[in-house]
């Protein structure tokens, strides 16, 4: 069986977030924010996933022992008592990381020097031998924290600092680390942009730190493929097999991503960070990728007129004797030319200085407090409008292809006829288009006074470039005809993934709105994951679960964000039993639970494959809702998980639970799906689809499927 071990992966200040969320992304389970860093739990293949794979980490640490200290002789024996042997040979070098917070120890190296001390003499006690020392390549790297009760020791998965790639030499003035540059394009979205094909521009690219982690996070390149070793190596514990396993699947990504590398561009007033950036991405492997230029900040254009994409840079903070009076007209010619060239772009600005963002002339649509090494820096977020001759209004500055307006007049239909419906309705939340026009595949979903726009992935026979002129014509056009603030029209790419893919998160805000449905509040997210929190197609499937739980003990199988639960408990469920494999998402089934007053111990949230819960649980209940995946090959589930194939077997375990009068509801939305009827002849099955689609669905009756099922009664034996 796979062991689970804890760990602690550090970060920058800020950034706990964005670390939180990537280790989700990676399989990790019991995730929690510190300062500093995030705790969490997995298997050696999670831990050199993060090591390999995260873009925001500093260290991966796996804490062996932990134990409470009241002087130096303590923090000594407590360290000379770990088992050595089970994590280092004797033949083999090792090195000491050592901070503290407080403590018995006031200096670094002497606590180095003392668990060391501890290490060495634990080894000549057990084995007559002992490893040597080697703070440059250590075969193991101890790390130790210190408190002022508290020892914690722990191994250093990853050896170096992960924010060291291996591709930067030299970094020119004020550089930003690795990490921190990563971070912030994260929180630029630059994956949803480089996704549709748009452009990064770094006009002040220095040594090139933004261009080369752009083109890795868009390349789908890990960001520790150009290591030789991390510090798990050394270690006695390191799984080969695992490992290369992991780093297999990097270089098949890495393959397959740099087929769709957006433009990226760099330019820079000095020469020689043009030379630094081109040959550090040399090293990186994207210099291919990156188009550079020697121009003042003033001459930056866009590749193409009418294009749209992400700016980002690291502007100088005039450190140097001389550098700040210069700084003022600096930032007012870059705030005139982003101005004047860049109307639909998005700017995100470094400053190391607040004040000097007053002299862009900008206005920042939100800001965020980041460090660069000791120093305090403010991150800007500049959506770039301007002000279209004769009108007050600020839009984007974006030509329309002659197809939109056809996708205009249907939305416009669409959304006159829908409104007055979804009033009637009393519904706040619905869908409005769904590609009725199949040269716009695109889904457009109201969300109070907010829309989501859904692009499904386009087929190898449509041009990309095309595809995406249309994508820009629908995000033109939505708010327009819906009356939106831009800023609340929000892109999302709908895509066929799998594996690990297929939980990655998309963003990294944490941003949640309180949305209502039939007299409930729910919260959903437009940002951060590939659905909002709640599928509008379940609507009429929630109401109809209300209807029936009156005195049920309810269950919720792959609850999601647990809006059937709540559906239930006000239908007047006896007790709702909330159940899924995210720990995330049961946080916010929780969440929902609680804003609508339902809370207590007859309500229970329990994370766990449901795949396997099912067939342990014990319990009977009246009502089940059941809404698998299609597909899951998570390494949270034990046994890979295909709908088609093992749906028989998650049905009749479910039935298994289910009173006498118990009543299964069974949803899919795999298109293709076909009810194996034969081996269930044992239940009463009623396909209740059509009775379960709603009317803004109406286009498109395929959106799921979904049975009634229940126990056969004794006339029908």
């Amino acid at each position: 069986m796979t062991s689970i071990h804890p760990f602690f992966a550090t970060t920058l200040r800020g950034q706990e977030g964005l670390l939180k969320q990537e280790l989700e992304n990676f399989g990790a389970v019991e995730v929690g924010e510190k300062a500093g860093g995030v705790v969490f739990s997995g298997d050696l293949e999670v831990a050199y996933r993060a090591c390999l794979w995260s873009r925001i980490a500093g260290r991966i640490l796996l804490p062996i022992a932990r134990y409470a200290i009241t002087d130096q002789k303590s923090v000594y024996q407590g360290a000379k008592d770990i088992a050595w042997h089970a994590h280092l040979e004797p033949e083999r070098t090792f090195a000491i990381d050592f901070s503290n917070r407080g403590g018995p120890i006031d200096h670094s190296h002497y606590g180095s020097q003392l668990i060391k001390d501890a290490v060495v003499d634990s080894f000549r006690e057990s084995h007559g031998v002992r490893p040597s020392v080697d703070v440059n390549r250590p075969d193991v790297l101890i790390n130790v924290f210190v408190t002022d009760t508290e020892a914690v020791i722990s191994i250093d998965m990853s050896g170096d600092s992960l924010h060291k790639r291996g591709y930067r030499m030299e970094g020119g003035h004020a550089p930003l680390k690795e990490h921190q540059a990563a971070a912030i394009l994260l929180r630029a979205k630059w994956p949803d942009i480089a996704a549709q094909g748009e452009p990064l521009l770094d006009p002040m690219c220095g040594s090139g730190t933004f261009l080369i982690e752009g083109a890795m996070i868009a390349g789908d390149i890990a960001p520790g493929l150009l290591r030789d070793r991390f510090g798990f190596h050394g270690w006695l514990l390191h799984d080969e097999a695992c490992w290369q396993k992991v780093r297999q699947e990097a270089e098949e990504r890495r393959a397959a991503g740099i087929l769709n590398m957006p433009l990226i561009l760099g330019s820079d007033n000095d020469k020689d960070a043009i030379i630094s950036t081109r040959e550090n991405a040399t090293r990186a492997g994207v210099v291919e990728f990156l188009t550079l230029s020697q121009r003042d900040v003033t001459h930056a254009r866009p590749p193409k007129r009418g294009m749209a994409g992400l700016i980002v840079c690291n502007a100088p903070y005039g450190v140097r004797i001389g550098e700040a009076d210069e700084l003022p007209a600096l930032f007012s010619g870059l705030g005139d030319t982003l101005k004047k060239y860049f109307g639909g772009w998005r700017a995100f600005i470094l400053l190391g200085d607040a004040e000097h963002g007053k002299a862009l002339c900008l206005r920042a649509e939100r800001r965020f407090t980041m460090f660069n090494g000791p120093l305090e820096c403010t991150l800007l977020d500049i959506p770039l409008y301007v002000q279209e001759e004769g009108t007050t209004s600020h839009r984007h500055t974006r030509r329309l292809s002659t197809g939109a307006p056809m996708f205009e007049g249907r939305l416009k239909k669409n959304a006159k006829h829908l409104a007055k419906w979804a009033k009637r309705q009393k519904i706040s939340c619905y869908r409005v288009y769904d590609s009725d026009i199949p040269e716009y595949a695109v889904a457009v979903d109201i969300y109070g006074n907010h829309a989501v726009v859904q692009e499904y992935q386009a087929p190898q026979t449509v041009d990309e470039h095309k595809a995406a002129v249309r994508v820009r014509d629908v995000m033109a056009i939505v708010p327009e005809v819906l009356g939106f603030d831009p800023k609340n029209v929000h892109l999302k790419v709908r895509k066929r993934q799998r594996g690990v893919l297929q939980y990655e998160k998309t963003g990294t805000e944490n941003s949640f709105v309180e949305v209502q449905e039939s007299g409930l509040s729910f919260f959903v997210n437009f940002t951060d994951y590939l659905d909002t929190g709640l599928f509008l197609d379940h609507r009429l499937t929630r109401g109809m679960l209300a209807s029936l739980s009156k005195n049920r003990d309810m269950l919720n199988l792959f609850a999601y964000t647990g809006s059937a639960s709540a559906y239930a408990a006000l239908g007047g469920a006896r007790s709702t039993t909330t159940v899924d494999m995210s720990a995330t998402y049961l946080d916010w089934a929780a969440k929902n639970m609680r804003l609508n007053g339902f809370r207590g111990p007859s309500h229970q949230f329990i994370q766990a494959d449901c795949v396997t819960w099912v067939q342990q649980e014990k319990k009977r209940y009246g009502l089940i809702f059941l809404d698998p995946p299609t597909f899951s090959n998570s390494k949270r589930m034990e046994d890979e998980f295909d709908i088609q194939r093992d749906h028989v077997k998650l049905i009749h375990a479910c039935a298994n639970l289910l009173t006498p009068d118990g009543i299964l509801i069974f949803s899919t939305n795999n298109r293709r799906f076909k009810l194996d009827h034969k081996p269930l002849r044992d239940l009463t099955i009623t396909d209740i689809t059509e009775k379960t689609i709603p009317e803004d669905f109406g286009r498109n009756k395929r959106i799921h499927m979904c049975f009634k099922i229940e126990h056969k009664k004794p006339t029908e034996e």
